[in-house]
This record gives C-alpha cells, structure tokens and sequence, in this order.
C-alpha cells in the first residue's frame, strides 16, 4: 500500500477556493457561521439558556437552537433586533466593501 501525503482541511481550502462558485458558497457559509456563534456568544454572557433567551423573545427553544446552528437562513432585522434587546446590545448593519 503506497503511502500518499496527507492533506489538511487548510491546504484542501486553498485549492477549492479557487473555484468562484465554491468562494461564493464558502462565505455565504461562514457568515451565518459568525452570526450563529455570536448569538450563542451573547446569550451565554448573559447567563441565559436557550429556553430563557426563546421566552424573552416570544419564540420556542428549538428555534434558538436551528439559530445558533448556522443552518438558518429566515433572520429578519426583527428577529436579530429582538435577541439583541434581550442580551443588551443592539443591531448595527455595515456594508463593506467587497
């Protein structure tokens, strides 16, 4: 059995990216990443479970989980400005340049 080089999940990154249509995809996916993380972030400073943070913005508990997972898609500027009322912090939307 040959022995071949063992590739990281970094060296296989930097070739797929190349494509444009797998970068497009890549960001849109890290994005919602960051967001998910960071209302997990907030809602564990403020000591709350996922139950508490869902009752404070009028939602069930398996929707704060699919929001936390970086799988959701449906966010509204209502919905973001609701988690950060009940965390203490508010929403600002940037635009940067590409």
């Amino acid at each position: 059995m040959k022995k071949g080089k063992v590739r990281t999940f970094q060296s296989r990154l930097r070739e797929d990216i190349k494509d444009p249509e797998f970068k497009t995809h890549y960001q849109e996916e890290r994005q919602a990443l960051k967001l998910a993380m960071k209302i997990a972030e907030l809602r564990n400073q403020k000591g709350l479970s996922q139950q508490e943070l869902a009752k404070l913005i009028e939602t069930s508990q398996q929707a704060i989980s699919r929001i936390e997972s970086g799988e959701y898609e449906d966010f509204t500027i209502k919905t973001l400005e609701k988690i950060a009322g009940a965390t203490g912090m508010r929403v600002k939307i940037e635009f940067v340049a590409a």
